[in-house]
């Protein structure tokens, strides 16, 4: 094998490697955009569920301090 091959393959195998890595980095982008996507419903209906429970509290002037105040 000459020299000319011996650096053809290794640059074929370096170019693997990282198209390898680069198939494994957007898998990963893909899930974590996913759990994103998961983490921001979540998030508008916690945030949802405490404006509704705002609005179902008693109107009352005045509000009761607790007794360490």
């Amino acid at each position: 094998m000459t020299d000319l091959e011996k650096r053809l393959n290794e640059l074929e195998m370096q170019l693997a490697e990282q198209d390898r890595t680069l198939q494994d980095m957007s898998e990963m982008v893909s899930q974590q955009w996913d759990e994103i996507d998961r983490l921001k419903r979540k998030l508008t209906t916690a945030s949802e569920r405490i404006v509704s429970l705002e609005e179902n509290l008693p109107q009352n002037d005045q509000i009761e301090k607790p007794p360490h105040y």
